[in-house]
């Protein structure tokens, strides 16, 4: 996880990512205000064993997304830990060697580095486990196209990790219109023998069936959500391991109140909830509690 040295509403993302807005604040108090609730959620997910990696942003890179790094690294089981091409040139900032660094202090070994950043010199882009969701288990991995999803680098992403490909499109209403959603990440979560997902995002029937199809032929419990519960981050969840190889599952405080006691119910039936305010993060960042971590899977010793 990255503690924010600069926050807020991100300019250039904002063109494409319909979750942000702006606060009336100014920018110190807006900051200030993401770093307690970033603080409050380490200290929430440390408090039940999770074991946390911190590494402080610093202000002279003026990256006000940092607190999202699963959108530009992620690491596996293999030893690799890649590197995504970023739509927003200020986020491409936070692509350093110094991340993987602190992450290798802490027992981890990187044997590798597949790098797939070349592609925004053709402004191809596909910014990690936002766009695309992961079921290392079952070698599958889903993903909504969007300007931020390319369908032909995660086609190769796909190939050079040997996983199947379960593409579709997700939209949400916007104003009058009907617009890409810009990660997968916000509609959809998979945990080891569930899945959140909003089925009303996916327009066309035949791509709800085959993501049904694939959900099932993994055993997952599929938890519908609906759009007005993916628009408070109920999409945008991440199960973990605490002490005693207990399973959590982390969200917002925002997702938790726009699920219903069935949801709850059933989401309980695989880990112990944590919620946590993350109101600034969302509402400036336009991202929640799962984009906050970028799960470490790479071998120790």
């Amino acid at each position: 996880m990255i503690r924010p040295a600069v926050f807020r509403m991100n300019e250039e993302t904002a063109v494409n990512n319909y979750f942000q807005e702006g606060l009336k604040a100014g920018p110190l108090e807006i900051t200030h205000r993401a770093q307690a609730e970033f603080d409050a959620m380490v200290g929430l997910l440390r408090g039940k064993g999770v074991e946390v990696i911190v590494v402080q942003d610093e202000a002279k890179f003026d990256t006000p997304d940092s607190v999202f790094p699963n959108n530009w690294v992620s690491f596996h089981q293999d030893g690799q830990a890649v590197l995504y091409p970023m739509f927003a040139k200020n986020r491409r900032r936070e692509r350093r060697e110094s991340v993987l660094e602190k992450v290798e202090e802490q027992g981890f070994t990187i044997s590798n580095v597949m790098d797939y950043t070349s592609a925004e010199d053709v402004e191809v882009y596909l910014e990690g486990t936002g766009s695309m969701i992961l079921d290392r288990v079952n070698g599958k991995a889903y993903c909504a196209l969007s300007s931020r999803a390319d369908e032909d680098l995660f086609i190769e992403f796909c190939e050079d990790f040997e996983m199947d490909p379960v593409l579709f499109y997700a939209f949400q209403d916007v104003g009058q219109q009907r617009l890409p959603i810009y990660h997968t990440n916000v509609l959809m979560c998979l945990g080891e023998r569930f899945c959140v997902i909003c089925l009303e995002a996916i327009d066309a029937p035949s791509e709800r069936k085959n993501l049904l199809r694939h959900l099932r032929e993994s055993k997952k419990e599929v938890i519908v959500i609906s759009e007005a519960q993916m628009h408070q981050f109920a999409g945008n969840m991440l199960q973990v391991i605490g002490a005693n190889d207990q399973r959590y599952i982390v969200m917002s405080a925002s997702a938790k109140n726009a699920l219903t006691e069935d949801q709850i119910a059933a989401l309980s039936g695989h880990g112990f909830i944590l919620d946590c305010d993350l109101t600034t993060i969302e509402t400036c960042g336009g991202g929640s509690a799962r984009c906050m971590m970028a799960e470490v899977f790479l071998p120790k010793g």
